[in-house]
């Protein structure tokens, strides 16, 4: 991972999200870029507004964006303070999930902030960003700003999305002292005309260097995000890695309403792959 992205909700006091983000690309000795998006101010004009108030509109949008850009140099000394002294600045318009997964094209890993004072920092808006963005995010959970690689957590229940996450996340288990298997029910497969060859992922890992240990997680799927999260914790894992599943809506997921669950609830960072 050597470019890692960060959404900066707030450019006038950075986050602890940001801090972890600081620190774990000064451990992976990669480029930090932070971005901040606001919406249009098209989005906020009212239908029948007089031309002084579109004005005025306009003029408040200009100045937000004078503003963020100036904070570039806050951002880069203040990340340097946690070892990232590799930074870059974004600041952009738009609606945020569609202008972050721009931005996370030329990225490996976005890190999003849980924090529901903030936009776009609850559960459900993180799992909305997680849909849209399109690449490994990690989501850090309240008070948390020191990444921990003591310790991974894996779910796996077959699914694509759950070998994409685990695959996503190859660098940091390389690192890991301990990687931890939880297998769930696997999910049913769509009825298609094909055949797809068996995949096993301990061999996979073993691959990388990569051993593991493995142990099964029998709940029922109203119970099986908690029945993951008091897993996790009983091994002491100090990052939770699993597939994020959607498909009409984002209350469809791996492991029943696993994932729903743990973003809510989560007390360790979570990498998630769609």
């Amino acid at each position: 991972m050597r470019d890692i992205l960060v959404h900066a909700a707030n450019f006038r006091a950075w986050s602890g999200g940001v801090e972890f983000a600081a620190r774990l690309a000064a451990s992976l000795d990669a480029l930090l870029t932070g971005a901040y998006i606001y919406p249009s101010p098209l989005y906020t004009m009212p239908p029948y507004g007089s031309p002084g108030l579109l004005a005025a509109i306009l003029e408040n949008a200009r100045e937000l964006e004078e503003s963020a850009r100036a904070a570039e140099k806050s951002f880069a000394s203040w990340t340097a303070a946690f070892g990232a002294t590799r930074s870059a600045w974004q600041v952009a318009e738009g609606y945020l999930p569609d202008t972050l997964a721009h931005i996370a094209n030329w990225n490996d890993l976005v890190v999003l902030q849980r924090d529901p004072a903030e936009p776009w920092g609850g559960p459900i808006d993180l799992g909305t960003l997680v849909l849209h963005v399109d690449a490994p995010c990690i989501v850090v959970p309240p008070k948390v700003t020191q990444p921990r690689l003591g310790c991974i957590a894996l779910a796996w229940n077959g699914s694509p999305e759950a070998i994409r996450a685990i695959h996503a996340a190859l660098p940091l288990l390389q690192r890991a002292q301990r990687v931890v298997l939880f297998s769930g029910e696997r999910r049913e497969p769509f009825v298609e005309i094909g055949w797809k060859p068996p995949f096993d992922i301990a061999v996979h890992l073993a691959r990388h260097a990569i051993e593991v240990e493995r142990n099964e997680i029998f709940a029922r799927d109203e119970r099986a995000g908690e029945a993951l999260l008091e897993a996790a914790a009983k091994v002491g894992a100090d990052l939770l890695v699993m597939g994020a599943y959607g498909r009409t809506r984002f209350s469809e997921w791996i492991f029943g309403g696993a994932t729903r669950h743990v973003l809510h609830e989560a007390t360790l960072p979570v990498l998630l792959r769609h």
